[in-house]
């Protein structure tokens, strides 16, 4: 149950974060939340809030990204609208049939994989163990592929990917990651840092998986930013670490681009867990 009678369903989906003003929802803006909530809405006929368990900015895409919206019993078993299909299917359809009218154009941009009901007191935001990102990363004309061009950085110059992980193995663990981040009032900026590093895949192409309990605003493109400044030799690999400590942000506080981006997973703890998990997220929280 969701509380208050409801029951919570679970949706995982993936999108085209490019035609989206980010995840959250902005007056007169097109966003992946005021697009799904408007799909649901349309199915439901009144409005709907959902919980995310990443906002994501401009132009940032999600191959594996969850949320949660509570339902009626009488708004689920309703679903399949008198066939013999499970709820959670139903759903599944009918959803990616509004999705649809409501882009038009853009259908494709938002797809929702898989909808059910969520074990007892899961939350999509605060019983996720770890979210992790990937960044991707041409370094060199000879690498630039118009292809992929819409989820690669295509930087100029060749990297040192050897001195780009030195700097960020330095990084890891739990740390207060002002420097990296744009804080919100009155939330912590201490996040655990579990995996941060850069590796050439078999197209020569860089791949930077970075893995969290969970992101300040702005985190992972401040890290890949201030990282690629230590791949060109502008900065040394220690200065990653000595920017952590000044719990500051300065001129050299640089966003990479959003387009390359990626939140390709979001990881919780057995069904039994999820709503202790929860409980100590939000304690950790406040």
């Amino acid at each position: 149950m969701g509380g208050g009678g409801f029951l919570r369903v679970r949706l995982d989906l993936s999108y085209d974060g490019g035609p989206f003003n980010g995840w959250a929802l902005q007056p007169g803006l097109r966003t992946v939340q005021g697009t799904l909530e408007e799909a649901l809405a349309l199915l439901l006929q009144r409005h709907v809030r959902v919980t995310v368990a990443g906002r994501t900015d401009a132009g940032v895409h999600a191959r594996g990204q969850v949320v949660h919206v509570d339902l009626t019993e009488a708004e689920w078993l309703s679903m399949p609208r008198g066939h013999e299909l499970d709820p959670g299917v139903a759903l599944l359809r009918r959803l990616r049939g509004a999705l649809s009218r409501i882009l038009g154009d853009l259908t494709g941009a938002v797809e929702v994989h898989d909808a059910g009901l969520a074990p007892e007191g899961f939350d999509a935001r605060f019983s996720a163990l770890w979210r992790r990102y990937s960044y991707r990363i041409a370094d060199g004309p000879e690498r630039w592929d118009p292809v992929l061009r819409g989820i690669t950085l295509w930087h100029k110059s060749s990297l040192d990917v050897s001195l780009m992980n030195e700097g960020a193995s330095a990084l890891l663990g739990l740390q207060d990651f002002r420097s990296y981040c744009k804080p919100r009032e009155g939330a912590t900026t201490i996040r655990e840092l579990q995996k941060f590093s850069f590796a050439r895949a078999s197209d020569g192409v860089i791949v930077a998986t970075v893995q969290a309990d969970a992101f300040c605003h702005n985190m992972v493109r401040s890290l890949v930013g201030s990282t690629l400044r230590v791949g060109e030799s502008l900065e040394t690999p220690a200065w990653l670490y000595s920017r952590l400590l000044e719990r500051r942000r300065d001129a050299k506080s640089v966003l990479s681009a959003p387009h390359p981006l990626v939140l390709e997973e979001v990881a919780y703890p057995s069904d039994t867990e999820v709503l202790a998990r929860a409980e100590l997220t939000r304690a950790r929280r406040q």
